[in-house]
């Protein structure tokens, strides 16, 4: 009976381990195949400790015949024949502001003086990130087609609607080149710059040729209206300078004459002066330009 009960003592110790198992397995419905253990591994035992290395594992030959306490004395190669020795880092000579320069551009880009060292855009700090101004407008450079531009006046203008008035910037800018081109323009925006640029830009749009003689001034007088502005122009001798007040004197300085006179007579508007003073220059004529419409060579024009 002993023997009996010793015989089936295992077999029902395998089937309650299996029924365990199983019920385990069944808390996980994703699994399709039913995970068994056999009980023909009763030492089965599962360990997550790493293993561990044995001391006589460890290579340490390179170390033994090393003496910790021991003074190791440098001892360099000898350097070939016609070797000459380097000079130090400090014993070189001192950088320019140039160099500097150059060499801090060359790193994190263009400085924000506005100085450019290797001629880059001073705008750019990498390739693909542009500096920007207020509000996140991205600034524009000047036009370089050869105009200077000269501001004549910027005043604020109010604009009255429905919620209250509404505060923008008028500027009359004037563009030339001092060499007979000249142009007025007028432009309007909520700040000072975005006005200047947009009359500079009106501005270019309007340029006019204005007829001078040798002497850099007018061939004959002329007078121009423009609203309630008139302005009178005369030509002058040699040396005499520009003789004229308010946007008459602008706008002559801009085209590149340099002996003339020149009167506001009637309204003090330095828009309707200015463009009053284009008007005057264009009915200007060359003395060849008279005398191909009279028909006759310009000997005769003075006869």
């Amino acid at each position: 009976m002993a023997a009996t009960t010793a015989a089936v003592a295992p077999a029902l110790s395998s089937i309650s381990f299996r029924y365990q198992i199983h019920s385990i397995s069944s808390l996980f419905p994703k699994s399709t195949k039913p995970f068994f253990l056999s009980a023909s591994f009763p030492s089965l035992s599962l360990s997550l400790t790493p293993p561990q290395a044995k001391a006589s594992d460890i290579d340490t030959a390179f170390f033994d015949d090393l003496d910790p306490e021991e003074e190791v004395v440098f001892d360099p190669p000898t350097p070939p024949e016609g070797f000459t020795t380097p000079p130090s880092f400090d014993d070189g000579p001192d950088e320019t502001e140039d160099e500097i320069a150059a060499a801090y551009e060359e790193l994190f880009g263009p400085a924000y003086s506005g100085i450019s060292v290797l001629g880059n855009d001073v705008f750019v700090m990498d390739s693909k990130v542009k500096k920007t101004s207020a509000f996140g407008k991205v600034k524009k450079d000047k036009v370089k087609d050869g105009f200077e531009e000269r501001v004549v006046q910027v005043r604020r203008v109010t604009k009255v609607v429905k919620g209250g008035k509404q505060l923008h910037f008028r500027a009359v800018v004037v563009v030339g080149d001092k060499q007979g081109q000249v142009g007025v323009g007028v432009g309007k925006a909520k700040e000072v710059i975005g006005a200047v640029q947009k009359s500079a830009v009106n501005a270019r749009r309007n340029i006019v040729t204005i007829p001078m003689t040798k002497y850099l001034t007018f061939p004959h007088r002329s007078e121009g209206d423009y609203g309630a502005a008139t302005v009178m122009l005369r030509p002058a001798a040699p040396g005499t300078g520009v003789i004229a007040g308010g946007a008459v004197r602008i706008v002559l300085e801009m085209a590149g004459v340099e002996n003339a006179l020149g009167k506001q007579l009637g309204s003090k508007n330095a828009l309707n002066n200015a463009r009053a003073t284009v008007v005057a220059v264009q009915k200007m004529k060359q003395f060849r330009e008279v005398a191909q419409e009279r028909g006759i060579p310009m000997e005769e024009l003075w006869k």
